[in-house]
């Protein structure tokens, strides 16, 4: 089943990543874990605000926030 993050602005609606990082599949739901651990600020500067995990179109988890705490 592939592993995917759906890219939304705050007010939850879709939108795309930046241009200078496309959009990924991933095998596991570890590696989409681990790469957008790795890319959240290039998202968050390039316009997401928030992210949402998918496996295949079943809702795994999110909205997750790319905002840092505090």
């Amino acid at each position: 089943m592939p592993w995917t993050w759906r890219f939304e602005k705050a007010d939850g609606r879709v939108t795309a990543g930046p241009a200078d990082l496309p959009e990924e599949t991933f095998t596991t739901q570890a590696d989409a874990e681990s790469w957008v651990g790795e890319n959240w600020r290039v998202l968050a500067a390039g316009g997401v605000a928030q992210v949402t995990l998918l496996e295949d179109e079943t809702l795994i988890y999110g909205p997750m926030s790319l905002s840092p705490a505090g």
